[in-house]
């Protein structure tokens, strides 16, 4: 989603913005600006459409320098890119706000500024703050107090960002709904939307919480909360490798997060397996005495978290034997919801911000589900602080808006979760025993499959003047088919579909033709000979198959028809393994294509708008 920098100190603040909002851009984004107060008392504003280094760019035949200054990547929500949409929007020459979020009210707040003889230059919700902020300096109120007095008349969510003209020793910023940082420095501090973007410049930071108000000078940081008291933050250390954003010898971030697969799986089972079980600690303290009691799950999730959560139900209701619900977010936070009795509410998110699913834990708590659980990729983020449990998947930043190692560092969290449930549920210490082994040499069996790379690009090139594609799997195979649509469509634009094998016959089948590729994921497990029946009929009208299939499972190529063969593993294991080829696939798909991998088009990382 839309990203934040901001700085207030002693030295020049154009370069830790930009640098800041290069760090930022894996987000997604159409457009990029900064506003900077001068010496000369000037609020200075620059804004391009397109990519950071077009800002880059600008700033070199029309420099701007200052000791304080915001920042944006602006992804639409309303307006189409345009530099007249672009952040930071201004009020007069008085006034500069950056805003990630929906103004849900917005065209009521837009009208009534007019009416007072306020001129809107953009198409956007956000720029309605930087009036009501004018507004309100103009009836005599400092800027923190007027931003305070904004915030009241806003309704939807949003992290703000403010300077002006007339206070150019601070920078005011408040968050609900969406998250806001603030970096602690040495004579200088900062805000921005994602820890990352401070990165070379401090460790130190300070999570907002909602409805918090935060007021920042170069050697203070004052903060109040939803009730106007003034209030204490603890800071917090964050420590991120050295290269978490970088590309390394890789062409993309997307191909070097596939490749990081082992090493991440690696991560997230370290100091949580024993040599022939789970170890419970790692859900946390209070961890035991929940599980104890759950005689339910429901799991909520959006995307490519979704479909993890998706094939969680499976392992769930089969090894454990309890009812497990999957819920897309955007559609439970809208609909009524029966609660039944002890059940455990999981949300999945990369990032813990995602905006359905935050919303969907907070009307969770309200419904009285009994506990909930976060399994999620930032320590830091809303949903662990809000959720009873937190387990994380260790997959370090994720760059590509694509995900790739967080989904399958999120399946094998979910695993953990299923043993551990089913371990109160009549799940045999011997399967535990056997799955937990199939874990340790997970990893093994994922560089396994990365050393298929070269044949799978070669398979790539009968994809590049194809315009659809049917993902097909069984069982856990299902969402693993759609999640291989999803990727290839994110990043290649090939209009692609996941299906459960068993429903070609009930309307799909009438797409095939010898123009259609189809994708099989074939596993070695008890619904293997269902699915090459399947598949027959796929053959029988003219489509051409490409099945990634267990080396054991008796798969032959034959004409119309190539065959993949993958390193075996446990057949209840297997989705977090089958899933890596179709990454790969999709991927040298994209890269075929000439299309932007990292950044798709219209796509953001970190959802964090409805």
């Amino acid at each position: 989603m839309c990203g934040i920098v901001g700085a207030v100190g002693d030295r020049n603040v154009p370069p830790i913005l930009l640098e800041g909002l290069k760090r930022l851009e894996y987000r997604g984004y159409d457009s990029a600006g900064l506003a900077v107060i001068e010496k000369n008392g000037n609020l200075s504003r620059r804004r391009k459409v397109g990519k950071v280094q077009e800002l880059v760019n600008e700033l070199k035949r029309s420099p701007v320098r200052g000791q304080i200054g915001i920042a944006h990547t602006r992804w639409a929500t309303h307006g189409v890119p345009a530099e007249n949409n672009a952040h930071p929007h201004a009020s007069g020459d008085r006034v500069c706000i950056v805003h990630n979020g929906i103004i849900e009210n917005y065209e009521s707040l837009r009208d009534e500024l007019k009416a007072q003889g306020y001129k809107f230059e953009s198409e956007t919700d956000s720029e309605v703050v930087a009036h009501l902020v004018d507004r309100y300096l103009q009836k005599g109120l400092d800027l923190l107090d007027a931003v305070r007095a904004t915030t009241k008349e806003l309704e939807g969510a949003y992290a703000i960002g403010v300077v002006a003209r007339d206070t150019p020793d601070r920078i005011i910023a408040a968050r609900a709904g969406s998250p806001l940082v603030v970096g602690k420095g040495i004579g200088e501090n900062y805000i921005a939307s994602d820890v990352l973007a401070l990165k070379p410049v401090t460790d130190r930071f300070i999570f907002l919480e909602e409805g918090d108000l935060v007021e920042i000078r170069k050697d203070s940081i004052s903060i109040w909360n939803l009730d106007n008291e003034s209030v204490v933050r603890s800071d917090v250390h964050v420590e991120m490798a050295h290269d978490d954003v970088d590309k390394g010898n890789y062409r993309h971030h997307m191909q070097k997060e596939i490749f990081e697969q082992p090493r991440v799986i690696h991560d997230t089972l370290e100091g949580r397996l024993g040599r022939t079980q789970v170890l419970e600690g790692a859900f946390g303290v209070a961890a035991k005495s929940i599980f104890d009691q759950v005689q339910g799950v429901t799991l909520v999730a959006c995307g490519t978290s979704f479909y993890a959560a998706s094939v969680a139900r499976y392992w769930i209701e089969e090894l454990v034997g309890i009812p497990c619900q999957v819920e897309i977010a955007s559609e439970f936070r809208y609909r009524k919801v029966s609660v039944p009795k002890d059940t455990l509410f999981v949300t999945l998110s990369q990032s813990g911000e995602t905006a359905d699913t935050l919303a969907a834990l907070r009307i969770a708590k309200k419904l009285g589900f009994y506990a909930t659980l976060t399994i999620c990729n930032v320590p830091t983020s809303s949903m662990v602080r809000e959720s009873d449990l937190a387990l994380m998947i260790q997959a370090g930043t994720e760059v590509g808006v694509a995900s790739t190692k967080a989904f399958t560092a999120q399946l094998t969290d979910l695993m953990l979760l299923t043993l551990l449930l089913g371990r109160r549920h009549g799940l045999s210490a011997k399967l535990e025993k056997e799955l937990v082994q199939g874990l340790h040499e997970l990893g093994g069996v994922i560089e396994a499959v990365l050393s298929l790379d070269d044949p799978i690009h070669d398979l790539a090139e009968r994809f590049m003047d194809k315009h659809h594609a049917l993902f097909l799997g069984r069982g856990t195979m299902f969402p693993v088919a759609m999640e291989g649509a999803l990727k290839l469509k994110e990043i290649s634009y090939i209009h692609a579909e996941g299906y459960p094998a068993g429903e070609l016959k009930h309307g799909p089948l009438a797409l095939v033709d010898d123009d259609m590729p189809v994708i099989a994921v074939a596993p070695n497990n008890d619904l293997l000979e269902k699915l090459q029946s399947n598949l027959q009929e796929v053959r029988a009208r003219g489509g051409e198959l490409f099945v990634f299939a267990d080396q054991n499972s008796g798969f032959r190529e034959e004409p119309g028809v190539t065959v993949i063969p993958l390193p075996h593993v446990h057949p209840i294991l297997a989705p977090i393994v089958y899933v890596v080829p179709l990454q790969l696939l999709s991927y040298h798909v994209a890269v075929l294509k000439g299309t932007d991998v990292d950044q798709p088009r219209n796509l953001a990382k970190s959802v964090t708008v409805e």
